[in-house]
């Protein structure tokens, strides 16, 4: 979902006069504590230095919207949070009246976005939480966009990888909770999407999952082996570790159902996109899920009812 909220308004300037009633200073500008009522209908209530909001105060737009935090001559400056027409919020950092440092975005679907703001965009590292699902894209983000490495946590597996353009890139590996990873890489397909006559062909990128091969998940353990090689050594679950050991009975199983190349739909963050292709594929796990390509919770369940028979 869109985290520009209402960015759009625009706070009136104390040299709209308006109403005030508050502290003034010697030379009869607004200093200290006070209320002022805006010609446009915003008010302000709170600190004033020599003519400017300064300090801490909250600002009401006439449409509902309201910012409570702190000011650096007029501008929204520190920590503050900005309640949206549409019922959204932010409350973090703010510089220079705009989103900037650490903060937390609640969207109004109850999607949440915690982490780095930069010109009152996501940019840094920052988790994304769609309620919708339970899923959450925990990594990099460059200018509001999904870039960078990143991991994808979803209620039964996992993603580690790449992403570019807010679609998956290169090398990563899914881990599912049967105790296995599934190896592969992402490659970015052009696909015709249709065509008006005389006009140039529509085409969308689509990244398209290559898996190569299927290893058991190497489980940690604190006890030291009793005769350890070189091989030897803890698991490691991040990005680009490989496990050691030949794939079991289950792993087997989905590597038989992962075998070439799967398409992947790439999708925009927001959840009212989710939502539509949900519904356009009548199925419930996130995006970039293992429904075209990979294992959903029901085949899971399945292949491990077949192998116990």
């Amino acid at each position: 979902m869109s985290d520009l909220g209402s960015e759009e308004l625009e706070e009136e300037g104390e040299n709209d006069i308006g109403e005030y009633e508050g502290a003034r200073n010697e030379a009869g500008e607004r200093h200290g504590r006070g209320k002022a009522r805006l010609p446009n209908g915003d008010t302000y209530e709170g600190s004033y230095e020599f003519g400017k909001r300064h300090g801490q105060g909250t600002y009401k737009f006439k449409n509902g919207a309201r910012y409570i935090g702190e000011y650096f001559r007029n501008k929204k400056h520190g920590q503050g949070t900005f309640i949206y027409p549409d019922g959204s919020r932010y409350e973090g950092e703010w510089a220079n009246d705009q989103r900037h440092g650490h903060g937390v975005y609640y969207y109004v679907n109850n999607d949440t976005y915690t982490g780095e703001w930069f010109s009152h965009q996501r940019h840094g590292q920052g988790t994304y939480l769609y309620a919708e699902t339970g899923s959450k894209y925990v990594g990099t983000w460059v200018n509001g966009q999904q870039e960078g490495a990143a991991e994808l946590i979803h209620l039964n597996h996992r993603y580690q990888g790449k992403f570019l353009n807010k679609n998956p890139v290169g090398p990563g590996k899914y881990i599912f909770d049967v105790g296995c990873e599934q190896h592969g890489e992402y490659r970015l397909t052009d696909m015709e999407r249709g065509e008006e006559e005389e006009e140039e062909e529509l085409v969308t990128v689509v990244p398209k999952w290559k898996a190569t091969k299927i290893t058991e998940l190497a489980l940690w353990t604190p006890a030291l082996p009793k005769e350890p090689t070189s091989a030897d050594g803890p698991g490691q679950e991040g990005p680009g570790a490989e496990s050691a050991g030949e794939p079991g009975e289950e792993a087997q199983a989905l590597l038989e159902g992962f075998e070439g190349e799967t398409d992947m739909r790439p999708g925009d963050e927001d959840a009212d996109v989710l939502r539509e292709e949900s519904r356009e594929y009548d199925q419930e796990e996130f995006r970039y899920d293992v429904d075209e390509g990979n294992i959903n919770s029901e085949e899971e369940e399945t292949r491990q009812s077949d192998l116990q028979d």
